[in-house]
């Protein structure tokens, strides 16, 4: 029986006490599908102001009617676009980064060195969708909650494994720098 053989194989390790570049691994916003509601609201609206332009009745004009829209689509449709694209999680071989905000932006980082416990939690709809709420930890800072991850289950997978290889690198180089004592 022969191994099975993966495509790139196992990443080239650098010798010990050698710096490590941070490379990205992902980058990854939540699920898409939240913003199924503001589109098909985005189609309602264009089809009802289309139909209602020059049909309204006597105490209405059109300048009202396409105010009304453009009020609906900014608030309904523009506002929770903004609010989803803000918010991005970003792996690297050293990092978790979770960025998130519109105006202002605010920055979570979560080290892989440390090491953390990995929670993922999936509703009805998100097994569906094959999303999932991942919330890591490592005992010390706040839960970094990552939500509606797209393929959750990848996305943990990668996550155990980038904290396995960097505890084996962190462990490798103390061996090495306390046998050159």
């Amino acid at each position: 029986m022969t191994q099975p053989v993966t495509l790139g194989g196992r990443p080239k390790m650098p010798p010990p006490g050698a710096p490590v570049e941070e490379l990205l691994v992902a980058r990854f916003r939540s699920h898409a599908r939240r913003l199924f509601w503001p589109a098909l609201l985005l189609i309602a609206t264009v089809g009802a102001t289309a139909y209602l332009y020059g049909n309204l009745p006597a105490p209405f004009e059109d300048w009202m009617l396409l105010a009304a829209a453009g009020i609906v689509i900014l608030l309904l449709v523009v506002l929770p676009y903004l609010f989803w694209i803000s918010r991005t999680c970003t792996i690297t071989t050293r990092r978790v980064i979770l960025r998130e905000g519109l105006g202002s932006r605010r920055r979570k980082e979560l080290s892989h060195m440390r090491g953390y416990s990995i929670g993922v939690r999936r509703g009805p709809l998100q097994r569906l969708w094959g999303a999932g709420t991942i919330t890591l930890s490592n005992g010390v800072d706040a839960p970094l909650r990552l939500q509606n991850v797209p393929m959750a289950n990848l996305v943990h997978e990668v996550l155990a494994d980038q904290v396995e290889v960097n505890q084996i690198l962190a462990h490798r180089d103390a061996q090495a720098s306390s046998a050159s004592f």
